[in-house]
């Protein structure tokens, strides 16, 4: 039998973001980039936590190329397929 959550479920229309004051000038002085270390290998990612969807028309060598350009984590991906397709 489904069991019937009754938690209070909120929309678009319920929730108001709010600007927070900064001391940055423009949006392009924000940095994306963040760190995050693996809790059971302890190895750490410091890059920009974007992952391309795994679909056809997104998931693709030229969205990989684009990823690699702006700190994608892809590189050695991108290696790995060019080796087995004998480099493209």
């Amino acid at each position: 039998m489904p069991r019937i959550d009754m938690d209070v479920k909120l929309d678009f229309k319920d929730v108001l973001f709010r600007p927070k004051r900064s001391s940055l000038k423009s949006r392009s002085e924000v940095d994306l980039r963040r760190t995050f270390t693996f809790r059971n290998s302890k190895q750490s990612y410091h890059g920009i936590p974007i992952i391309a969807a795994n679909m056809d028309t997104t998931g693709t060598f030229e969205m990989a190329q684009v990823l690699t350009l702006h700190c994608g984590g892809v590189e050695g991906f991108c290696s790995q397929v060019s080796k087995m397709f004998g480099g493209l």
